[in-house]
């Protein structure tokens, strides 16, 4: 299995506990839980200002022009500008313009629009993009601020302690995971009673450890306690600042920040989450969420269609057993309709890639003969032609077979996942 499908099958579980993927029985990664909606960091830092938090003075531009204007408005000694993409390490970036570096500062406003001329429209390349790097659509144009001094603050929800708790370090501006490795001592916690919220004496305490005093230790308490107030407001599972950092003219800033959204609460934030940038993700994997699918395209040319995320990984790793190479990992879910199995077929159909469709369902609380209907449908009307192999199994499967087998289509049934994928992979290397 492609090592890119190991970490795009990561990024794409949707579930709150870890989990391992094996293949051949040999762990292969750790897979951690991500949540679907990005947020650019200008979007970020304005719902943080929408709820009193303080961040730097900014504004957004989409031309050259704009940005220069921006910068004039904001009437600073010094402006950052800072390409808009979601990948990290912007500031050691490459466009393809030939400009390095996505993030600048200048106290020449005329630089501005110089500078964005060369973000604007063309690539950026970090450690986390693809190759061909990001196109950047829009630039942050912010007051820059000195920071006397850095700390990291942040409030996520904690499994172990039934809620959401506080962790703090009076070493920000770094990887909080080294800092938790070389000296545990200076990581901070506070757990939050989800129904008193977080007391003043807390408050000031972890202001306390971060090492803010005097009138910076009520700033950064009254912080810490809209940070809070933001965390429940919008359904965040996480959110992260750092730097948690003071100025030279004794401010608490908020510099930089990363909130993660529970996706289940999508029914009560929708203007949180129609702000969702899918510019730079797959277009059949934003294509696929429209339909309510999970869709991650990979490199091979056995196309999977399945239904539970744990179903995609086993489907993926036999036929990689066997030889083959998947091409994409497609979850119907649970709560699969007849409409989505087409929508499925569709997405497949349309990847130049795949040459032969395996499709894997265990009907639990997911009724077989809706999956055949779906695939009998979707067969005779988009005209399909690469082999399909099917193998279905639960709740109604008699009837299912029933359905394909009398649809006269050219259907492979398999008796078996291991059945499944030995004909899937055969179909291709016959060609």
């Amino acid at each position: 299995m492609a090592a890119s499908m190991v970490v795009k099958a990561s990024n794409h579980l949707r579930t709150s506990a870890a989990k391992c993927l094996f293949l051949n029985n040999q762990q292969v990664v750790q897979l951690t839980p991500r949540r679907w909606l990005n947020l650019q960091e200008y979007q970020s830092k304005k719902l943080m200002a929408d709820h009193g938090v303080t961040v730097q003075r900014f504004f957004v531009a989409d031309t050259a022009n704009d940005a220069l204007e921006a910068a004039k408005r904001l009437k600073a000694r010094e402006i950052v500008l800072k390409a808009q993409i979601l990948a990290g390490g912007r500031g050691k970036g490459v466009f393809n313009s030939g400009l390095k570096g996505g993030v600048h500062l200048t106290k020449d406003c005329n630089i501005v629009g110089q500078l964005a001329k060369q973000m604007l429209g063309y690539n950026l390349v970090t450690k986390q993009t693809p190759k061909e790097g990001v196109k950047v659509n829009k630039v942050m144009v912010a007051e820059a601020l000195d920071i006397t001094r850095e700390t990291y603050f942040a409030i996520l929800m904690d499994r172990a302690c039934n809620g959401p708790v506080m962790v703090g370090s009076p070493q920000g501006g770094v990887d909080i995971e080294e800092v938790a490795a070389t000296n545990p001592e200076l990581i901070f916690k506070e757990v939050i009673d989800i129904f008193e919220g977080v007391r003043d004496d807390q408050a000031f305490r972890m202001a306390e450890n971060l090492g803010f005093k005097g009138s910076l230790q009520q700033q950064a308490a009254d912080q810490i306690k809209k940070l809070y107030s933001l965390f429940l407001k919008v359904d965040a599972t996480q959110v992260e600042v750092n730097p948690f950092g003071e100025t030279p003219e004794g401010q608490v800033v908020c510099f930089d920040a990363k909130i993660n959204f529970d996706d289940n609460a999508e029914f009560r934030q929708k203007e949180i989450f129609a702000m969702d940038d899918t510019s730079e993700s797959d277009p059949l994997e934003t294509e696929a969420a429209r339909h309510d699918l999970k869709y991650i395209g990979m490199d091979g040319n056995i196309a999977c269609f399945v239904n539970g995320a744990g179903l995609a990984m086993a489907t993926c790793d036999i036929i990689d057993l066997h030889g083959g190479k998947p091409a994409n990992f497609l979850d119907l879910g649970g709560g699969v309709q007849e409409s989505q199995v087409y929508q499925a077929f569709k997405l497949l159909n349309a990847d130049p890639k795949v040459e032969a469709i395996l499709v894997n369902i265990f009907g639990g609380i997911v009724n077989c003969a809706i999956i055949a209907n779906g695939i009998t449908k979707a067969c005779r009307e988009l005209a399909l032609k690469v082999p399909l192999v099917v193998r279905l199994e639960g709740t109604n499967v008699h009837e299912a077979k029933r359905i394909l087998s009398e649809s006269g289509l050219p259907i492979t049934s398999a008796s078996d996942l291991d059945d499944a994928a030995r004909k899937a992979v055969a179909s291709v290397t016959r060609k």
